[in-house]
Formats: C-alpha cells, sequence, structure tokens
C-alpha cells in the first residue's frame, strides 16, 4: 500500500486527528505502563472534583497529566522502533531505551511532586 498525502487542509487535519486518537488507544491498551499511569489520571480527577481544587490546581494537575503520559509515549515509541532496528540486546540500544526510561522518571517525579503539593494539604 502506498502512503497518499492529504494535501486539502481540512481533511489531512481531521486524518491526522483520527492516526493521534487510534496511536492513544493502542497506547492506553495495550502499554502496561500507560494503562497504569492512564488509571491514575482518572483517579486523580476524580480526587480533584472531590476535594473542589483550584484553577490553578486543575492546571498543574493537567500539565502534568499530559507531560507524563506524552513522555511516556514518546518513551514506547523509542523502544518499540529500536527494538524494531535492533531486537537482539545491544550496549547502545540499551543505553538509549535507558535515557528514554529516565526522562519518564523525571516527569513522574515532577507529576509526584504536583500531586504532593495539591493534595497533601486537603489531608492535614
Amino acid at each position: 500500500m502506498e502512503f497518499q498525502k492529504d494535501n486539502s487542509f481540512f481533511t489531512g487535519r481531521l486524518k491526522s486527528v483520527g492516526f493521534a486518537v487510534k496511536g492513544a488507544y493502542k497506547l492506553i491498551t495495550t502499554e502496561h505502563s500507560v494503562m497504569v499511569q492512564f488509571s491514575l489520571v482518572i483517579l486523580l480527577t476524580i480526587a480533584g472534583f472531590y476535594f473542589n481544587i483550584s484553577r490553578e490546581e486543575w492546571m498543574m494537575q493537567i500539565l502534568a497529566f499530559g507531560l507524563v503520559l506524552g513522555i511516556e509515549s514518546l518513551n514506547t515509541a523509542v523502544e518499540k522502533i529500536a527494538d524494531f532496528i535492533h531486537p537482539e540486546f545491544h550496549d547502545r540500544i540499551g543505553f538509549i531505551k535507558d535515557i528514554a526510561a529516565g526522562a519518564v522518571m523525571f516527569a513522574a517525579a515532577a507529576a509526584i511532586a504536583v500531586g504532593l503539593l495539591i493534595y497533601v494539604p486537603k489531608f492535614l
């Protein structure tokens, strides 16, 4: 099947959104780390409504969700590409995958800090 670029602005953007939704669905339904993170997004969204967090807290929480899920998605893409290019273990591929995983760790640490700043005062 040959790729045909859609040069029309509207239908091209619509197709792009369709591909993005398809990719997000694949991530949520096939990647265990994304399943856990998406479950936490749902749980903390419910907590946000329950604790009636402020507009600013919502903004920080949403940014943290997007950061973690976005970086995790890129990490998954890097891992899939690396495994496709070099299926056997290789030190350089392992190094690249470790760096991508480290990026997820930084994003997750920032999200945890945001969550603690929002929710710890609600319990005190």
